[in-house]
């Protein structure tokens, strides 16, 4: 029986890194502003919208080719 994660391995691996850069930034080991312990959450989503412009652009494009 297959594993179904609908997650995919950079998801898993930015969730994780902000779980450590917050208990970094919450145990006084690293003094970012939280702009940037967040930045794993945000630079993810940032990357994953212009992925789905492009793909949405590409389609649009194979459409009016046709």
């Amino acid at each position: 029986m297959s594993n179904n994660n609908s997650s995919g391995c950079g998801d898993r691996f930015s969730g994780l890194l902000t779980i450590v850069f917050v208990a970094l930034k919450l145990t006084n080991v690293i003094d970012w502003h939280w702009i940037w312990v967040l930045s794993p959450l945000w630079i993810s989503l940032a990357l994953s919208i212009v992925f789905l412009i492009i793909v949405l652009i590409m389609g649009v494009i194979a459409g009016i080719m046709d």
